[in-house]
């Protein structure tokens, strides 16, 4: 299908604001740029039941999440979604997510806390993959303070926090970790080293280009570092079995979409239940968008009722296998 209007809309605003221009961005000017593209298309005025602000505990310092509560509240304790926000390891923050944050909260009637962690060039990988499994691991620990079920919680992320949120569901499951219910994926980033027939049909014009692909490798990875290790490009780990049942949300105008595809595949293949959506006319951070783009909004209030009944009492078994 074509590219829906609004987002090709916005597409020539943001060519036509000079936010294109990558190459020579640096790390700061990116993240000013991308916390103004927000503060413009992000949802507004969600209701929500309660946000707080607090810290956890990181591997080298404190910190930050943002944990939101919806409204009205079931009785006991609450369905979780740990989130961690994209922006290629570098850029974005629990601020530039919180819309969409909120909307996954007020749609499925889940806990969504938002995970801060450390960015490169400052932190470079692994940084960010340790940052996210330490999380994880503590808010399992604190499940019952924070009102948490620990048989319900999923994890979840976009883009480059989409692939986080991978390597913390494939090394729960090789570490014997914490029993993860969902794992929930936005047009995520799931092989670095990919040369794939999406990323050579949109690498210019679509939002997310091969520039800007680079550009975050550069900054992301030290000199010399293995694009193929599955802490970077997941999609090529060895075993996925053991894997929670997942949900996938790849756009039909996104570089990404291809890998996107490919990791439903793998699981489905390892014996996993999975179901994968590609969105039409959707360019990649369309859920980001929400506040330009009505037809993400509809997306995204379908991708969080989806979790709301995969994380439903009982559900958990019941889960099928898409085809």
């Amino acid at each position: 299908m074509p590219i829906d209007p609004f987002a090709k809309r916005l597409l020539g605003m943001i060519a036509a604001a000079g936010m294109v221009d990558t190459a020579r961005m640096t790390p700061q000017q990116m993240r000013d740029g991308f916390r103004r593209l927000a503060q413009t298309v992000d949802i507004k005025n969600v209701p929500i039941g309660a946000v707080a602000n607090g810290e956890w505990p990181g591997p080298c310092g404190p910190l930050p999440y943002r944990i939101y509560r919806p409204l009205p509240a079931a009785a006991g304790p609450l369905p979780a979604l740990i989130f961690f926000h994209g922006g290629g390891g570098i850029f974005g923050s629990i601020d530039t997510h919180d819309g969409l944050c909120r909307v996954l909260s007020s749609e499925s009637g889940c806990v969504v806390i938002s995970v801060g962690y450390r960015q490169a060039p400052e932190h470079k990988f692994p940084a960010s993959v340790e940052d996210s499994y330490a999380a994880t691991l503590w808010i399992f620990a604190q499940a019952a303070e924070l009102g948490l079920d620990p048989h319900r919680i999923a994890v979840g992320g976009d883009s480059a926090g989409g692939g986080l949120a991978a390597v913390v569901c494939q090394t729960a499951a090789k570490s014997h970790g914490p029993r993860l219910a969902l794992q929930l994926l936005f047009c995520p980033v799931m092989d670095l080293a990919a040369e794939s027939p999406s990323r050579r049909t949109f690498a210019q014009g679509y939002f997310l280009d091969r520039t800007t692909i680079d550009w975050m490798i550069r900054h992301y990875c030290a000199p010399g570092t293995d694009l193929t290790d599955p802490r970077l490009s997941p999609l090529r780990g060895k075993d996925f079995s053991g894997l929670p049942p997942t949900h996938i949300h790849t756009a039909e105008f996104d570089p990404l979409r291809d890998e996107g595809e490919a990791y439903a595949d793998r699981l489905r293949r390892a014996g996993v239940a999975t179901r994968y959506t590609c969105h039409g006319g959707m360019i990649h951070h369309f859920y980001g968008m929400a506040g330009a783009i009505p037809a993400a909004r509809i997306a995204l209030n379908g991708a969080a009722a989806a979790m709301r009944d995969a994380l439903a009492p009982g559900a958990i078994e019941k889960f099928p296998i898409a085809t």
